[in-house]
């Protein structure tokens, strides 16, 4: 990996951030390769490509105002045309009819692929813990 690639692999995932922010979702699904497959927070348990923005355009619009987005903690590894991220991901946004915001902390690892001399996300994984005391809630509580 050259510091050429470490740098745009950071910028790629700093630019879903803005995109997340700015409620653009045909900037974030321009990241993804044609093969995506994606594991989301909400179902279907697989997405696969190809994916549309308008599903994550009717999603924005589901909540009252921008959602607030912030990645920390982001690790990059990377070869010649194969790499991946893992960081930690927060989400806090309020839902259109509801009095107040949720805030959620959860996991991302993110796989890209060198095409055509650019990187593409191929693969993207996002998962929140859950509690393993019988109640198997999600652990929406936990902080980094």
């Amino acid at each position: 990996m050259t510091s050429q690639d470490e740098t745009r692999i950071r910028q790629i995932t700093f630019d879903k951030q803005a995109a997340m922010i700015a409620g653009d979702a045909a900037a974030i699904v321009g990241q993804y390769a044609p093969e995506i497959v994606k594991y989301d927070l909400a179902p279907p348990l697989r997405n696969v490509a190809p994916l549309d923005a308008k599903a994550l355009t009717n999603w924005f619009a589901s909540f009252a105002g921008p959602v607030s987005y912030e990645i920390r903690d982001l690790e990059v590894i990377a070869g010649e045309d194969v790499a991946y991220t893992h960081s930690l991901h927060r989400l806090s946004a309020t839902p259109v009819g509801s009095p107040a915001a949720f805030d959620l902390w959860f996991r991302v690892t993110v796989c890209l692929r060198k095409i055509d001399g650019g990187w593409r996300v191929t693969h993207e994984h996002s998962s929140t813990p859950f509690y393993m005391d019988g109640t198997f809630g999600a652990a929406l509580d936990l902080q980094p």
